[in-house]
């Protein structure tokens, strides 16, 4: 079940080894109103639900209740190279819903702040219509020659 091979014992002082788990669990933002005490994480197929609460339980010391998991396959989707690219399925994931203790509340991080978020929408808006207004100037410019690329100009 390993996947990393860990460098022989060689006699001396010290032994500098950090042992890594070989999982990763990604929490995810849930898509559905969900109770205070559920938390929702990606993980690998490979993990099971033993795996995830023993996981839990040992690197981060959460109490878990119960874990619940089900495989999602990967979405379809076309190769970005052109509109006629292969088709190209992503990797396969366990959506697992952790359940803890009824006194303990989990609530999703915000990571940016709303005035950053109006900050942000604000400028994109600016530039959307900076180059909109730009594209226009350029359909004008070229109106008369149709059939030639924008590029090809003296």
């Amino acid at each position: 079940m390993s996947s990393r091979w860990y460098p022989i014992y060689q006699r001396g002082n010290p032994q500098l080894r950090v042992f890594l788990p070989n999982f990763w669990m990604k929490l995810l933002r849930p898509e559905e109103k969900q109770p205070k005490n559920v938390v929702q994480f990606a993980v690998p197929t490979g993990m099971s639900n033993y795996d995830i609460k023993n996981y839990l339980e040992k690197i981060y010391k959460v109490t878990v209740i119960n874990v619940e998991s089900d495989i999602e396959n990967g979405l379809l989707r076309r190769a970005i190279r052109n509109k006629y690219g292969q088709v190209v399925k992503d990797d396969d994931f366990r959506r697992a819903y952790v359940t803890l203790p009824r006194d303990q509340e989990f609530e999703f991080p915000e990571v940016c702040t709303s005035e950053e978020n109006k900050k942000r929408r604000d400028d994109d808006e600016k530039s959307t219509k900076m180059s909109r207004e730009m594209y226009k100037g350029f359909l004008d410019k070229n109106k008369d020659r149709p059939g030639f690329p924008g590029w090809f100009s003296f």
